[in-house]
């Protein structure tokens, strides 16, 4: 869609004049409405499944025909879609080899359609969530050992695919917990929370359905409730579903619904509370890579992804269900110190595996990250949350790798991803249409928000986190090689690997630069390793590491690859950075470089603009920023700390974590 078009499209818009200055109560405006089911409308198909044992739904032998989104719609030349399934087609039977829907989406567009229906009174979105909802139980095995569990694909004749090719984990995809079935349980908590007092009957089924879930969980995951492991060292819970603090979080979406409509519910109480409890374990530590991110995978410390990565989220509904405002704690880290450190180095990249590696970027990351801000900032009482949700949408809208919108508010179709480059993958399947909604639709809800990533179209400027790889080295007297295999099992190198051995030296090229910069060295850690590297900036002494990761616990392998962080910062001037191995072995993948201030600056149509500050400096920093407009500071837990227009351009103080708005138009 070209820009002028977009501006077309969102004339209904009017550009907020002063920034976020409060938490938007939720609302909905259906004259600048951005919602528009269109897409997930056409991607719905039905099927009239033949009786299987142990897989039935509500009132199937008189409503015999389920509702079902197909996984995928390829761009056609015409400018149509086509639907297609997972996998390969076999023109026989016209099944595919892994399935034409699963649980996942269907789970997910369920959610859509709730959400549609609770915030514009659609009586067809009504309509297709319990459509939904009992296609989704139809799919959760009702009886027998795996009971809770739920088949992940399903063939366009409604023939059950519980041993899709290639091969899901668990196989078959109901013997074991899974990311569909917290899904599943996300679906029917929001299912019962919607449908409770509009259909008792069918709150009831769903009631039930979310039951035989959670008692899987609890067989299965829970069992482990208060027992802790170590991944390469890390103090990491055992009672995630699948080990993930990503799939556990969108079950605790679920459940915190579910216990907010049905508080007397013991059993789902104490289940929300353990797995949020064990979701909120994953924090970390937010002057160390990745930056107060709370964690998505116990088995690896190496990993951050955008998609999935709606713990914050999670934690703020279930801070508020239970009535627990602990447990929103680590959400506020994540939200505060970690979120403009990803905006600012580029945005909701699919994985940071230690390094910036996959950089493309999907709607289910980027609606992640908005989803978590605005739970987070109501939840604990952040406005500034808002501001930042309000950075983050603009990806929508042209802010974004490609400076070209992902999303039409015309047909609802937002794009499969974009890569670094600026490619846009111009599919739109169910998993990016889904999340484009359920963006679209809490942003009709926060309008402020809405109004103002709306109106911000293009990436003017961006000074953050930074790659230099190892290989790049404009000297060395070490070994430049590949790495066995990319991919450890648990993080994955970003390419070749420079070797040094003892007395070994390399220098590296940063560029230039008139302020500081903080350089985190990515090396490989072996496990009670002993080798130790010295790095040096203007002839100056920055950093001494030791490179041995801790014990391996749970993760793939022994050792870890991992950014250590230099004791300064390489001075302002400096254009390079050296390294001697001064005992053992060191295998370095790349530097992460970081100014001591980083800075995003997005601008719009007509004077709208908003600049991102963020300081990781030990010590307070004047920065200069320019008017007209508004500049707002807050704390390293969000938190107002001074508010001012601008006319021109003057300076502001910033202290160690502090983040800084400045919006104009």
């Amino acid at each position: 869609m070209k820009r002028t078009s977009w501006t077309a499209a969102l004339a209904a818009l009017a550009l907020g004049s002063g920034g976020l200055a409060a938490a938007a109560a939720p609302q909905t405006d259906a004259a600048a409405s951005l919602a528009n089911t269109a897409h997930l409308d056409f991607l719905l198909d039905h099927a009239s499944p033949a009786p299987v044992g142990g897989h039935t739904t509500y009132r199937l032998a008189e409503e015999p025909e389920l509702t079902f989104p197909w996984t995928y719609a390829d761009a056609r030349a015409s400018g149509t879609f086509e639907r297609i399934g997972g996998g390969s087609l076999d023109p026989a039977t016209g099944h595919w080899s892994q399935g034409a829907y699963n649980a996942d989406d269907v789970s997910r567009a369920a959610v859509v359609y709730l959400r549609h229906w609770q915030q514009t009174g659609s009586q067809a979105s009504q309509e297709k969530a319990y459509e939904l909802l009992r296609s989704l139980a139809y799919l959760q095995t009702s009886s027998g050992p795996d009971a809770g569990n739920v088949v992940l694909w399903i063939q366009p004749d409604g023939v059950l695919n519980p041993s899709a090719e290639p091969v899901e984990l668990p196989d078959p995809s109901d013997s074991g917990p899974s990311y569909w079935l917290a899904r599943t349980i996300w679906a029917f908590g929001e299912g019962y929370a919607a449908f409770a007092s509009e259909d008792p009957e069918f709150a009831a089924f769903l009631q039930d359905r979310l039951g035989l879930a959670v008692d899987a969980v609890e067989r299965q995951v829970l069992t482990r409730y208060g027992e802790y492991t170590v991944a390469d060292g890390l103090r990491v819970p055992s009672w995630l579903i699948v080990d993930g603090a990503d799939a556990t979080a969108e079950a605790v979406l679920g459940l915190a619904a579910y216990v907010g409509a049905a508080p007397s519910d013991a059993a789902a109480r104490d289940a929300l509370r353990k797995l949020a409890e064990g979701v909120a374990a994953m924090g970390g530590d937010p002057d160390a890579w990745p930056y107060g991110a709370i964690l998505p995978w116990a088995q690896s410390r190496s990993m951050w992804h955008a998609w999935g990565s709606q713990m914050p989220a999670s934690l703020a509904a279930a801070s508020t269900a239970l009535g627990a405002p602990k447990l929103v704690a680590p959400a506020v880290v994540d939200s505060a110190r970690f979120v403009p450190t990803l905006l600012t180095a580029g945005g909701a990249d699919n994985g940071w595996m230690p390094t910036p590696t996959e950089r493309v970027q999907i709607a289910y990351g980027v609606d992640s990250r908005l989803q978590s801000l605005l739970a987070v900032g109501a939840a604990a009482g952040r406005p500034a949350f808002d501001e930042l949700a309000a950075l983050t949408a603009s990806w929508y809208f042209g802010a974004n790798p490609a400076g070209s919108p992902m999303y039409d508010p015309a047909t609802g179709v937002t794009y499969d991803g974009v890569a670094a480059d600026g490619t846009i993958n111009r599919n739109s399947g169910a998993e990016s249409t889904i999340h484009g909604q359920l963006s679209m639709l809490a942003l009709d809800a926060h309008a402020a928000v809405r109004d103002r990533a709306a109106g911000l179209t293009e990436v003017a400027a961006r000074d953050g986190l930074k790659l230099v790889e190892a290989e790049a080295a404009t000297s060395t007297t070490g070994t430049v090689r590949a790495p066995s295999q990319a991919w450890t099992g648990e993080s994955l190198w970003s390419g070749s690997l420079l070797a040094l051995d003892a007395g070994d030296t390399a220098t590296f090229d940063l560029g230039p630069s008139d302020t500081p910069r903080l350089v985190e060295p990515v090396s490989w850690l072996p496990l009670g390793g002993t080798a130790r590297s010295s790095w040096t900036a203007s002839g100056r002494t920055v950093g001494a590491l030791e490179h041995r990761a801790g014990a391996q616990g749970l993760t793939a392998v022994p050792g870890a690859l991992l950014p250590l962080s230099l004791r300064r910062p390489v001075p302002a001037g400096a254009s390079s950075v050296a390294v001697t191995a001064s005992r053992g072995a060191v295998e370095l993948d790349a530097l992460l470089v970081r100014p001591e201030v980083s800075r995003l600056a997005l601008t719009g149509d007509g004077l709208a603009r908003a600049e991102l500050l963020h300081s990781a400096a030990a010590t307070p920093r004047r920065v200069a920023v320019d008017g007209p407009g508004t500049v707002r500071v807050y704390d390293d837990t969000g938190r107002l700390r001074a508010a001012r227009d601008l006319t021109g351009r003057t300076t502001i103080t910033l202290r160690p974590g502090d983040f800084a708005v400045v919006s104009a138009g």
